[in-house]
């Protein structure tokens, strides 16, 4: 059995869904209420990592775990140690952990402090387990779905910027592979798309999508802070700018990991826009 946390969100849901569909025995773990498309033969149980008890009731009975944190528990919570030796009394072997790019390009960074202790903790486990570290994910360009419908218009900063970001999609296959597949113990994979896209190339690619014009406004720095303090913790909103706009020469390299994992191409900006462009219309 392989437990899902964070599997409500964009890698979690897709990762539910890619098990499922494998025919895996697959736990949905969320906060809240079972997600409404939770796949055929998917169980939902509810927890939360920031309460070990109930982490321990929704990882009985699993041979692997993947492990997300996010909101609140990118910044507080139950040492990662006391975490993992939770899994692991209930049993599970095998841990995927989701972690980031920034916490090996930006150790230092409070935003990462947190991530870059669940590696380190992880490292000293007797777990066998495996790191994603992505940079940014297609799908924050979702925040972009209400002034497209609205005025036509994409904002965001740093307009020609480019990081090689990445389909959720294919974080949560590379993730399959390491939860279902031997040969992924101690791995760290840098888990990118396949070449530096800027936010004034994604609005070019979503315009085509939608087969309509949209005008691009470039954001302040500050404004684009504001916007990002209504959903993520004040540490995590600097580092995450100082990445889009400062990116280091390692951040804006094109890693080969999700084809040397998967045997196919990481999926291209403009391929996921036309999936998803439905979404903004």
């Amino acid at each position: 059995m392989i437990v899902v946390t964070g599997a409500t969100g964009n890698v979690g849901s897709a990762l539910v869904r890619e098990l499922a569909e494998a025919g895996e025995k697959v736990v949905a773990v969320s906060r809240g209420e079972k997600p409404i498309d939770l796949p055929h033969g998917a169980e939902h149980r509810r927890a939360d990592i920031g309460d070990l008890d109930s982490l321990a009731e929704a990882v009985t009975g699993a041979d692997s775990v993947f492990l997300l944190i996010t909101g609140a528990q990118l910044v507080e919570g139950p040492a990662p140690a006391e975490v993992l030796e939770t899994v692991a009394a209930a049993g599970v072997r095998r841990v995927v952990f989701l972690s980031s790019q920034g916490a090996v390009t930006r150790p230092d960074s409070d935003g990462y402090a947190r991530t870059l202790a669940f590696e380190q903790a992880l490292a000293a486990s007797e777990l066998e387990w495996t790191v994603l570290r992505p940079g940014g994910f297609f799908t924050n360009t979702f925040a972009w779905i209400d002034p497209v419908r609205a005025e036509r218009t994409i904002p965001a900063p740093f307009g020609d910027v480019g990081l090689p970001q990445v389909d959720p999609g294919d974080i949560a296959a590379v993730a399959a592979a390491a939860l279902t597949h031997d040969g992924h113990h101690g791995q760290s994979y840098t888990v990118t798309g396949p070449e530096l896209v800027t936010p004034r190339d994604q609005a070019e690619a979503l315009a085509e999508a939608l087969g309509e014009p949209l005008r691009f406004v470039e954001l302040s720095r500050a404004e684009a802070r504001v916007n990002m303090l209504r959903f993520m913790p004040e540490s995590v909103a600097d580092h995450t700018l100082s990445i889009l706009g400062e990116p280091t020469p390692e951040e804006q390299l094109v890693s080969g990991d999700v084809e040397r994992v998967l045997g196919r191409p990481a999926t291209g900006y403009a391929q996921w826009a036309a999936r998803v462009a439905p979404a903004f219309r």
